[in-house]
């Protein structure tokens, strides 16, 4: 095993997915990929790239979020493991296998929210669509796992 992709949204359970993720990567000395997919950017309605305040509010959570991958990243590093931040914008699912392909991941690492049957059925699961589409190992950490 030589690279593992992480895929955290930066929620409580992402101290869990990088915990069993770590596991995975210290003990095959593997490259761990902490990878958070950032919502895209906002399409706004009659504005070409959108009033100033909204891009400078936009550009502020993509720092705060890109500073708090890092971190985790430099965490990791001091227990050994190799750990890389990478933050990308894309629609969540699409964005995670793409990036898993193109990194070459062995495996990839995710919660689940372990939210109930109607959420899911408006709005759907993450985990599940990536379940479904993954053509590579999974390994999903449930809700329940999370402080």
């Amino acid at each position: 095993m030589k690279n593992i992709l992480a895929a955290v949204d930066l929620s409580p359970i992402t101290h869990e997915v990088l915990r069993m993720a770590g596991a995975q990567a210290a003990p095959h000395k593997a490259t761990l990929w902490v990878v958070h997919v950032a919502a895209p950017d906002p399409d706004l309605v009659g504005f070409e790239p959108g009033p100033q305040h909204i891009r400078d509010h936009r550009a502020q959570e993509l720092r705060d979020e890109h500073l708090e991958l890092q971190q985790y990243a430099a965490d990791l590093a001091l227990t050994g493991i190799d750990a890389r931040a990478l933050l990308v914008q894309g629609p969540t699912v699409a964005t995670i296998l793409e990036e898993a392909v193109r990194l070459q991941a062995d495996l990839v690492v995710l919660g689940t929210h372990g939210r109930g049957a109607l959420h899911r059925l408006f709005v759907g699961s993450v985990c599940q669509q990536v379940l479904a589409a993954a053509r590579f190992p999974l390994l999903i950490v449930p809700a329940k796992s999370a402080p």
